[in-house]
């Protein structure tokens, strides 16, 4: 049966109604006539929905709150300082070279050890922070100050991040070579650059530096300043400070320090490192028996270190009871027991070596000394200076002579205060040429004398008529030393009446070549007093007029030297660049016939000399444009 078209249609909807298939899929079918129209509604749709993004969206943006922004890591931030490293990077590669360094320092090879940092820096396995400071604390236990600061130097323009223990043994190392500014302008540094707040041991080492070095108001500050950064009462600084106040006889700032720390503590005081300081105080206040009651006191604590027991050493030797100091240390070696207890250390033997010279037992003060390695201690550079300084005190120059001997065996280098202790008192025991013998090899052995020391040495060689080696030894130190005008003065003087004139006017032309000297009217006026006892006062205006028309010839000299490499470089530069860019018209000459035949020969060699003449002119101009580009 046949249908019409409108039942049809009727049909066709029922049966669409029944069976609908997916919307989408019914817009695909039925809304494009081919897949490339169906994409370029997409991009339509998708460029407006860019322009005008739906309401559903904006709704959703409104209702999600914004994350508020945070700061990015400390170490992401590139305008923080670097952190130093962790103790974890010390493993591998790294802990192997760490372990092979430490050797080198144990055999006492520390220069080794320093070049062998300093050539890791740059390797492939660099060195930590932690094997830097091995080294450091090495050179600084041998007092090698001018190494650790050089070696310092290195690693930080190498970029290794020091950490609190490389900046304590910074501070450290100018304490000790007596720069307490300077050690003060590092912390100030440190406060202000450093990523790292300071530690105990950094107020320690300030604090006992500054007492040392006679700066006991700043140490006071600096104790005020650690009390305001919330660091509690630390009793080895209240000892540092007291034993400051004892050393300037100020008995009262020692008892009230003492008890400025009881009150702190809460009216107990468990430290014994305190109670040598208090002694003393009471000592100079003539209170003995509250000295010895104090001393009582200090016996019955248990936390007693060596510091603790070293102090009450000195307290009762300095005091008129060295006796009882025996007793004390007589006890303390008998409950030394390393590593469990440490009751004994280097400071211990310095305070009884110290005693038995104050009163007159040398050969018992050389004994104690010598057992020190018994008991694990091993004497430095300062233990040996102070035993020496105590025999050359005395004229005991031949028992200071075996001391000085055993510093090599010990592994000890001496320092300039060792050799200068040893020329004094060659020179007093009248024995000049082993006085100059130890000034020599100071100097051999790179050690670098200081102005004072050089002229004690020269006064002692003028005095016994050692006037050549006076000289010789000027000659050696006058490019070592800066000298000043008095070292200057001195020399010409000796010089000038041996009548040695010409060696005055030799040390005036080695003056004129030195900067850091001002030859002004003062000092000529001075010269032209000493050669005017000869009459040859005029001597000394002829050498400087020769030194004048010197330096006018090598300045001249220079001048022309420096015009020459400036002709070589246009010619060089001439040579390089092609012939076109100095019209090179010797070739355009060449190129052309001659227009007139019958010119004379001289003419012709005089226009073949101009054009070359002019060439060359345009030719270094041109070579002068292309330099200055």
């Amino acid at each position: 049966m046949a249908l019409s078209k409108a039942t049809f249609f009727i049909h066709l909807r029922t049966v669409a109604n029944h069976r609908r298939p997916p919307s989408f899929v019914c817009l695909r079918l039925l809304s494009f006539s081919s897949p490339e129209e169906a994409a370029a509604e997409r991009r339509r749709r998708k460029r407006q929905l860019r322009i005008e993004p739906p309401l559903s969206a904006l709704n959703r943006t409104r209702q999600q709150p914004r994350p508020q922004s945070q700061s990015p890591p400390y170490h992401q931030n590139p305008s923080n300082p670097k952190l130093p490293e962790h103790v974890s990077a010390l493993t591998g590669h790294r802990l192997n070279l760490h372990n092979r360094i430490l050797t080198l320092i144990r055999e006492n090879d520390l220069d080794e050890a320093a070049l062998y940092t300093r050539h890791s820096i740059y390797s492939n396995c660099r060195p930590t922070i932690f094997t830097i400071n091995a080294v450091l604390a090495a050179l600084l236990r041998q007092s090698r100050y001018n190494d650790l600061l050089s070696l310092h130097r290195f690693i930080t323009q190498a970029g290794v991040v020091p950490n609190i223990i490389t900046h304590n043994l910074v501070f450290q190392t100018y304490l000790d070579c007596r720069k307490p500014d300077t050690a003060l302008e590092n912390y100030k540094q440190f406060l202000n650059d450093a990523p790292m707040n300071p530690s105990p041991t950094t107020y320690r080492i300030l604090i006992k530096g500054l007492v040392d070095n006679n700066k006991l108001e700043r140490a006071m500050d600096i104790k005020e300043e650690m009390d305001s950064r919330g660091f509690a009462p630390d009793p080895l600084v209240y000892h540092y400070l007291m034993l400051g106040h004892a050393r300037n006889s100020d008995a009262d700032c020692v008892l009230s320090l003492y008890e400025d720390l009881k009150t702190k503590l809460g009216g107990v005081v468990d430290d014994g490192v305190v109670f040598g300081s208090l002694m003393k105080g009471y000592f100079l206040k003539g209170m003995e028996n509250e000295a010895m009651d104090c001393y009582e006191e200090a016996m019955n604590k248990k936390k007693m270190s060596a510091v603790g027991f070293n102090s009450v050493l000195d307290a009762l030797s300095k005091n008129g009871k060295f006796d009882e100091a025996l007793k004390l240390f007589d006890r303390i070696i008998r409950e030394h027991n390393p590593p469990t207890r440490l009751a004994v250390n280097l400071g211990s033997f310095n305070v009884i070596v110290d005693g038995y010279c104050a009163q007159g037992r040398f050969d018992e003060a050389i004994q104690v000394f010598r057992s020190m390695g018994e008991y694990r201690c091993s004497p430095d550079v300062l233990s040996f200076n102070n035993l020496i300084e105590h025999l050359c005190d005395n004229g005991m120059i031949v028992k200071a002579e075996e001391v000085y001997g055993e510093m090599e065996s010990k592994g000890v280098n001496p320092d300039e205060f060792t050799y200068g202790l040893l020329m004094d008192t060659c020179f007093k025991e009248n024995r000049p040429d082993d006085a100059a013998a130890y000034f020599k090899k100071m100097v051999d052995s790179g050690l670098r004398p200081n102005l004072a020391v050089y002229n004690r040495l020269v006064d002692g060689l003028i005095k016994v008529g050692k006037i050549d080696e006076a000289r010789s030894f000027f000659d050696l130190m006058v490019k070592k030393l800066k000298m000043d005008v008095a070292s200057y003065q001195f020399m010409m003087k000796v010089l000038s009446e041996a009548g040695r004139l010409d060696e005055v006017l030799q040390i005036v032309d080695t003056l004129l070549d030195d900067n850091g000297v001002d030859f002004d009217e003062e000092f000529q006026e001075f010269v032209k007093g000493e050669l005017r006892k000869e009459g040859r006062e005029e001597d000394l205006t002829k050498l400087m007029e020769e030194k004048e028309r010197l330096s006018a010839e090598a300045k001249a000299k220079e001048a022309e030297a420096a015009e020459a490499a400036k002709r070589s470089a246009r010619a060089a530069v001439a040579s390089l660049l092609p012939s076109k860019l100095f019209g090179d018209k010797e070739t355009d000459s060449e190129s052309k016939p001659a227009e007139s035949t019958g010119a004379t020969s001289s003419e012709s060699d005089l226009a073949e000399k101009t054009t070359e003449a002019k060439g060359l002119d345009d030719g270094e101009a041109k070579s002068d444009e292309q330099l200055s580009r």
